[in-house]
């Protein structure tokens, strides 16, 4: 029994290294440098034609959508700095002085044909050609390497598709609310107790920190974006996205006001030290009430990154019984600490702004204000892509396609909540 638990432990490993970006990314790259080579040695009159293994591999991106907007930029880069490099070679050979100038204007016009990233690429065609001697031979040999590597990367992405990295992105989405939920619990447990102020700056300097984990945890989510688009395999791409973007925004904000409350609490430090930051009784139900939001928070992180449907409605119902149990809580809390401002009116700003922080968060996670947060989110990419490509709305609106994603918008926003 142990051993099929190893090999079933191993197997899963496997399958998921498999599934790893950078596995993903240096398989297909590998594939399609080879593809490319081997197909611009018959069409190429070059004999080494490594242009077109060198585009493939820049070409190829984890994500189809990602492989179109590279491709279509690093051909145009390619094929501006070829014809820069021609314009050069009719007018001056290759000094110093026109290499500067040919890289000054390839740099401009890269810029002014909008290749982005690639705007190194359009000086370096430049170079290359200008560099040989059969000006014009080179120049069309570059070209027609540079659409082969173009054609075969996204011929590759084409026939080996890529994987959906919705998982992925849920994966991270939760980690972060689970590193959400420990700082809490460390802080509930604190402002039980007395808390020194260097402690309670600890916890301060911690919720800085999560922003670099929002950092990761964007970059993922947009990876996750781009293999949504243009995929053949995911129906109703535009759902997935909306939800698991807002659920990263609502988090983000938990993350912004729970600093906030490490601040104010640092500072209620500073002006009670050496006594407790509360009242026993009111500090004691501080820890209960950060308890019951971090355990909140991680529902929800589960609930907007569920897609089944059954899994999803057991995560929406634990969601709302713990946000109920807080918001009871909230209420306690709020009655201690109007006592304790009725006894002591010195801190009364501090405590009052502990009070707003929990009920922001609360806010955040209402499902009801999730739920209406969803649908203008869908409103808005749905009037952007009306706005930005006219023709193609048009068309699905007479294939009755909006009529179906509207059906189909509210009971996925219901679900994902």
């Amino acid at each position: 029994m142990h051993k099929v638990r190893e090999w079933t432990a191993s197997t899963a490993r496997f399958v998921k290294r498999r599934r790893d970006p950078v596995v993903v990314q240096t398989l297909r790259s590998a594939v399609a440098a080879t593809a490319a080579y081997v197909i611009a040695l018959r069409l190429s009159p070059e004999a080494a034609p490594l242009t077109a293994p060198l585009t493939a591999l820049l070409v190829v991106q984890v994500t189809l959508y990602a492989t179109l907007t590279n491709g279509i930029r690093r051909v145009n880069s390619v094929v501006t700095g070829v014809l820069v490099a021609i314009a050069f070679s009719l007018l001056v050979g290759l000094t110093w002085w026109s290499l500067a100038l040919l890289i000054l204007a390839s740099l401009v016009v890269g810029r002014l044909v909008r290749v982005d990233e690639y705007v190194p690429e359009v000086a370096i065609s430049a170079m290359l050609v200008l560099g040989v001697t059969a000006h014009g031979d080179t120049a069309w040999a570059r070209v027609v390497e540079t659409l082969i590597g173009a054609a075969v990367g996204l011929g590759c992405n084409l026939l080996l598709a890529p994987p959906v990295w919705v998982e992925e992105a849920g994966e991270s989405i939760e980690g972060l609310a689970r590193r959400l939920r420990q700082l809490m619990l460390r802080m509930g447990e604190e402002a039980a107790v007395r808390t020194p102020v260097h402690r309670a700056a600890e916890r301060l300097h911690e919720a800085r920190r999560l922003d670099h984990d929002i950092v990761e945890v964007d970059a993922a989510l947009r990876q996750a974006e781009d293999s949504l688009r243009l995929n053949p395999r995911v129906r109703e791409g535009l759902l997935h996205r909306v939800v698991l973007r807002t659920g990263l925004d609502t988090l983000e904000i938990c993350t912004v006001v729970l600093r906030v409350l490490a601040r104010t609490l640092t500072d209620l430090a500073k002006e009670r030290e050496p006594e407790p930051l509360f009242e026993p009784e009111t500090g004691a139900v501080v820890q209960q009430q950060l308890s019951e939001i971090a355990d909140a928070v991680v529902s929800f992180a589960v609930l907007v990154t569920t897609s089944v449907s059954a899994s999803a409605e057991s995560a929406e119902e634990r969601l709302a019984a713990e946000l109920r149990q807080a918001s009871a809580t909230r209420d306690k809390l709020a009655q201690l600490l109007l006592d304790e401002v009725r006894r002591d009116a010195r801190q009364w700003q501090l405590h009052g702004a502990v009070l707003t922080e929990v009920n922001r968060i609360l806010d955040e996670m209402d499902t009801e204000h999730r739920s209406h947060r969803l649908l203008e989110e869908l409103d808005r990419h749905t009037r952007e892509q009306r706005e930005r490509l006219p023709r193609i709305t048009r068309l699905r609106e007479r294939l009755r396609v909006p009529a179906r994603l509207r059906r189909n918008r509210t009971a996925v926003a219901r679900r994902s909540m």
